[in-house]
């Protein structure tokens, strides 16, 4: 359980007592954990739009469930895709990286900040209220699966830092587990479109990383962030363009 506490302190911003470990790499070993902590933030988002939708319209109330889900998260993976953002503005990948590690934030950021935020928003508001809770549990898990299979396929920008020394001590089955617990908790609630949402999740974080790690020459933890936050956009996307066009 001891993975389970540290995964809990690093990816959210729940209060647990005691002193959390200083080592990065027992966040790595804690990688399974991964997908259990999403499901757990898809519980609360759920509660939340159930809420929300009965008091106030869909936009406001998919502005309000969003907002809960970046404050639970504490803005982590947001901060990430911010910095590689402004990382593509360097002139090569040791520049890149130093703009990555610089804590202020650049016009790439902002704009893709804002982008995300705005179209994971919509994506919400426009959702039915019953697919609406279901997209919302298992978004968040596929998401979290993703960090252990990435760090197995690409290699550590920096010798040095968190990414290196997650990805160090994530075990060679962390990643399947994660997977397998992302893809029990999507068949169970959307079925095959639990399936398709994970597969275009999955490969949105691939892809990603892959433009990435090409451009500073491997991952670093904010390249993970990243990951992260764009195959929730792109589970949320998956899910309305088929509710959609189910129309």
């Amino acid at each position: 359980m001891t993975g389970l506490v540290v995964a809990v302190r690093y990816l959210t911003i729940v209060p647990l007592p005691g002193t959390a470990p200083g080592r990065a790499d027992a966040l790595g070993r804690a990688a399974p954990w991964f997908p259990v902590i999403g499901l757990g933030i898809g519980v609360v988002l759920v509660v939340t739009a159930r809420v929300t939708e009965l008091l106030f319209p869909s936009l406001l109330a998919g502005l309000l469930t969003v907002t809960v889900w970046k404050l639970l998260t504490g803005g982590l993976h947001l901060d990430g895709l911010a910095d590689c953002l402004d990382g593509l503005a360097g002139r090569d990948a040791e520049h890149r990286l130093a703009i990555m590690r610089d804590s202020r934030i650049g016009s790439f950021g902002a704009i893709g900040l804002i982008l995300l935020l705005l179209l994971e928003i919509a994506a919400v508001a426009e959702l039915t209220p019953g697919v609406r809770g279901r997209a919302l549990l298992i978004v968040p898990v596929i998401a979290r699966a993703t960090p252990p299979l990435l760090v197995r396929l690409f290699p550590a920008a920096r010798s040095e830092g968190l990414g290196a020394a997650f990805g160090a001590a994530v075990s060679g089955l962390a990643a399947p587990i994660a997977l397998a617990i992302a893809l029990v908790v999507a068949l169970v609630a959307l079925r095959a479109l639990g399936v398709l949402v994970l597969a275009v999740a999955v490969a949105s974080a691939l892809v990603l990383t892959r433009f990435f790690a090409v451009r500073v020459s491997g991952i670093t933890g904010d390249v993970l962030g990243a990951a992260i936050e764009v195959s929730e956009l792109a589970g949320l996307l998956t899910v309305s363009a088929w509710t959609h066009l189910g129309r």
